[in-house]
């Protein structure tokens, strides 16, 4: 498989997920998640993708101060309905992280490790995402600024050309390279940027469920 060098390079997480510990999946619970991780399940690697990844990884971080999240005992809420807009890429990323899933989610086991029910949308929130820990109830709401990393003025023309069946090679690789180049600075030079990264606590945050 390759892929673009950078994905290695972006920003990682360590979660300690109960369910793997119990289940024996990892020795000691231990999960780590990279960036590749999300272009996988995701199909595609963009701003959206990239926005989403650094959001939940910002959010946890702020919410864990310096601890290792725990896997599953977040609630995760999004402003937008499924079907709007990337409510559903954005919400994927987030559930690959957190554990957080619908109502088609794991169900647990004899009332231990359920992640059902910990995804909503439609919620009433100021932002993008909110993130709240169901052991304290403090949440985080984060915002993704992905208009400060605009993409190359080349880029659009090459898309659409790429798009229409239209391009040569030449054009389409360079279009291709452009792209990656936006997501590349998003994960690189702007991962731990408050200005493209927006967080704003929410002190006793209500659970995903009340939206």
């Amino acid at each position: 498989m390759k892929y673009p060098g950078f994905f290695d390079e972006a920003p990682r997480l360590t979660v300690y997920d109960p369910l793997s510990a119990f289940l024996g999946a990892t020795e000691d619970g231990l999960v780590e998640y990279t960036y590749l991780d999300a272009v996988k399940l995701a199909g595609h690697s963009c701003p959206t993708v990239a926005g989403a990844y650094l959001m939940t990884l910002r959010a946890l971080g702020h919410l864990y101060q310096g601890a290792t999240p725990v896997r599953g005992d977040i609630d995760v809420a999004l402003g937008q309905e499924a079907a709007d807009g990337v409510a559903g890429v954005m919400a994927s990323v987030a559930t690959l992280v957190t554990g957080a899933a619908g109502e088609g989610g794991f169900k647990g086991i004899a009332g231990r490790f359920e992640r059902r029910g910990r995804l909503a949308f439609g919620g009433d929130i100021d932002g993008e995402i909110r993130f709240t820990r169901r052991d304290t109830g403090e949440g985080v709401i984060a915002s993704l600024n992905a208009a400060a990393v605009p993409l190359h003025a080349d880029a659009r023309p090459l898309f659409q050309r790429a798009l229409g069946g239209e391009a040569t090679p030449a054009e389409a690789q360079e279009f291709r390279r452009l792209w990656q180049e936006r997501v590349r600075q998003l994960l690189l030079n702007h991962a731990d940027d408050p200005e493209v990264v927006l967080l704003t606590p929410v002190l006793g945050s209500a659970s995903a469920s009340a939206t």
